[in-house]
């Protein structure tokens, strides 16, 4: 049986790789966590050690939770393998804690006695994995022996360096400042670098790659837009403001998130205006809002040597009172509202340190 999962959400992922290297994979896993890219590559990893190439008919089972029962999952799990030592049952989004309180005790039976030569992974990927200590027997169950595995963002370390050895693989390379910008412009979930790393290297003529290249061609995240945009009004540019505000809008994002983020932004821009008026530096500002990269710590303390707090602090309100009326005003028109909230602060912008 396995044992107990280790605890802290890196314990499982570490054990996991430990299990691979060692050849000694246990027999119930648990999947979750938003960085797919790596939940893939571990479960191409697994299958490579327990099913033999042409077997996988006979030792591999991927199953899909919506209509799964703890009897088909108990029949499938105690197939015998052919010619393999081990099988291999995958199940994705199968809601667990959902089940009725049968299905629950069955699900508990198998894993009580599991088969050691089957190993089972529990896959959520649509479906966020919520442990629910409300059914104690299947959460103790689950605990003892399930190991648990979160795939989340890797380290900026390891994310620079895989960065690095893709563009290696298509040849090109890339250094560390302009790597950290692909991170800030595109996100740092490996599934959505992997296709704007490919456009950028088919894109780039030279062998480095620039920033101006990344600039070019690739897509930049929600976030990183509604930087920008509050970037553009801090310096009083209302047209490139409205420029990326009416391509938000045409991919249909929401008026009432764009100003939840855009809102953000500011008190993040407040709180850099405050560190440059007290002496502070940019870890002061990277701890202050758990920042993983002093990157966009430098971008924003560059944006806010542009405006006064006294700017800082009616941009904030404005946007308050801006997201009040959206949502209180029957009929407002949450786009228009927002274009003219633009066009206010970026004529205050355009006094030099605010106006006010």
């Amino acid at each position: 049986m396995a044992g107990k999962k280790s605890a802290g959400a890196s314990a499982g992922y570490d054990k996991l790789r430990a299990d691979l290297a060692a050849d000694a994979l246990g027999t119930v896993y648990l999947f979750y966590g938003e960085e797919s890219y790596l939940r893939e590559f571990y479960l191409a990893e697994m299958r490579k050690k327990l099913v033999p190439p042409g077997f996988e008919e006979f030792n591999f089972h991927k199953l899909e939770g919506k209509a799964l029962t703890a009897q088909l999952l108990a029949e499938t799990a105690e197939a015998m393998p052919m010619l393999s030592q081990r099988t291999m049952v995958q199940v994705v989004d199968w809601d667990v804690y959902k089940l009725n309180e049968e299905q629950r005790n069955a699900l508990i039976a198998l894993l009580e006695d599991f088969p050691p030569y089957c190993c089972l992974v529990l896959v959520y990927d649509q479906l966020e994995y919520k442990p629910n200590k409300t059914y104690k027997k299947l959460y103790a169950a689950l605990e003892k022996y399930a190991q648990t595995v979160k795939f989340q963002e890797q380290s900026r370390g390891e994310l620079l360096k895989w960065v690095a050895r893709r563009f290696k693989a298509a040849s090109h390379t890339i250094d560390a400042p302009t790597a950290e910008h692909l991170l800030f412009t595109c996100g740092s979930l490996m599934n959505g670098l992997i296709p704007e790393i490919e456009k950028i290297s088919a894109y780039a003529k030279k062998e480095r790659i620039t920033k101006a290249d990344i600039d070019a061609v690739a897509a930049p995240v929600l976030e990183a837009q509604v930087f920008e945009m509050t970037g553009a009004v801090s310096r009083g540019n209302f047209d490139r403001a409205a420029e990326v505000l009416g391509s938000l809008l045409k991919l249909q994002e929401e008026p009432f998130l764009l100003l939840a983020l855009m809102g953000k932004e500011l008190r993040k821009l407040h709180t850099a205006r405050i560190a440059l008026d007290t002496g502070r530096d940019k870890f002061w500002l990277m701890e202050r809002w758990n920042m993983r990269s002093d990157y966009p710590a430098r971008l924003l303390l560059e944006n806010a040597g542009r405006v006064s707090r006294a700017w800082c602090a009616m941009a904030v309100r404005r946007c308050y009172e801006t997201d009040l009326r959206i949502k209180s005003v029957s009929g407002a028109d949450g786009a228009e509202d927002l274009k003219l909230l633009l066009m206010e602060l970026a004529q205050a912008g355009r006094t030099g340190k605010g106006g006010i």
